[in-house]
């Protein structure tokens, strides 16, 4: 991983700071120059960052940017293996990709990609997904557990529930989920989830799971095939949410979900979340639709249906559409 800039720890000072801090400090703190921590605090002022200065007092910061940054990220996330280390990207193809690569070089448990903008952004299926710079989040954490393949939907319904938490912790908002990887405000789509594994064939265990995440987090304007189906958070509640706090606010709640995994505990608030259980709904699998209606998500994250003919299944994968107007 990059090793952090003076920029950066510059930034993480100035977050830190109960008051004003002096260059001197600032420069003493850091091991740099004077010269390094003004030219620190322009770099600062150019991407944004509102950083007031009074002789003899110092450098504060009078309000916040809207820019991803590792410094705020680690400024309001607590303590856990997720999360750490963090590999920040102004723009990347996918950061599911850069993970995957990442994973197979044996990159630690709980690594994050995290870019501003995707250009080969995708969603399940292989589908693009719609990824501009400036008003989303898209990452992609690296996770280790020790579960068995047949259970890596549990994965996606625990990286959902934390989604749904974060949202809700930023901003008045309510999220449910959409069976198994969608999280909605309202009737609209606000995130993506895209799960994709590493398999020992011998044991049938997952040596990595990447967990990309795609987040509408800022105000966005979205394309006139998207405009009746997607939002943000910040469209939904209506004022602006910063990326980099809703990023340590989701790191927070994947580490306080992940001690769950094995358990599954986290099904029951899975389930009241949904927004497909008691729906009709078309399951899509290949070219096979048939309508049926969704009766329940079980302990292992297979959703439960009953078709037309009264016939129940569960689908252990697979999509299925829902008409919520």
């Amino acid at each position: 991983m990059a090793q952090i800039s003076t920029k950066e720890q510059v930034l993480r000072a100035l977050l830190d700071a109960q008051e004003c801090i002096s260059g001197n400090e600032l420069a003493r703190r850091l091991g740099v120059s004077r010269s390094a921590v003004w030219k620190a605090i322009e770099q600062l002022r150019g991407e944004g960052y509102p950083v007031e200065a009074a002789t003899n007092r110092g450098y504060w910061l009078a309000g916040s940017a809207d820019i991803l940054s590792v410094a705020e990220i680690e400024h309001y996330r607590r303590p856990g293996a997720i999360g750490t280390p963090i590999e920040l990207h102004s723009q990347i193809n996918s950061t599911n990709n850069r993970a995957k690569e990442l994973a197979a070089q044996g990159a630690a448990h709980g690594t994050l990609v995290l870019a501003e903008q995707q250009t080969l952004g995708r969603g399940r299926f292989g589908r693009a997904f719609y990824s501009p710079e400036g008003s989303g989040v898209y990452m992609s954490f690296i996770l280790r557990p020790q579960l068995a393949a047949d259970r890596a939907v549990l994965i996606t319904s625990m990286s959902a529930v934390a989604v749904a938490r974060a949202m809700e912790r930023v901003a008045d908002v309510q999220a449910s989920i959409k069976w198994v990887n969608d999280v909605y405000l309202g009737p609209k789509k606000a995130c993506g989830i895209l799960c994709e594994a590493g398999l020992d064939f011998e044991s049938g265990q997952m040596q990595y799971v990447v967990v990309g995440i795609g987040v509408n987090v800022g105000f966005m304007d979205f394309p006139e095939e998207l405009a009746d189906k997607a939002t943000s958070i910040s469209n939904a509640c209506g004022k602006r949410v910063l990326r980099s706090r809703f990023t340590a606010e989701l790191i927070n709640e994947m580490n306080a979900l992940y001690p769950q995994l094995e358990s599954g505990a986290f099904m029951e608030e899975s389930r009241r979340r949904s927004n497909v259980i008691g729906r009709e709904i078309e399951v899509l699998r290949g070219e096979e639709r048939y309508p049926a209606t969704a009766v329940d998500i079980d302990n292992a994250g297979s959703l439960v249906i009953r078709t037309g003919e009264g016939e129940v299944r569960t689908l252990h994968s697979g999509e299925i559409s829902v008409r919520f107007r």
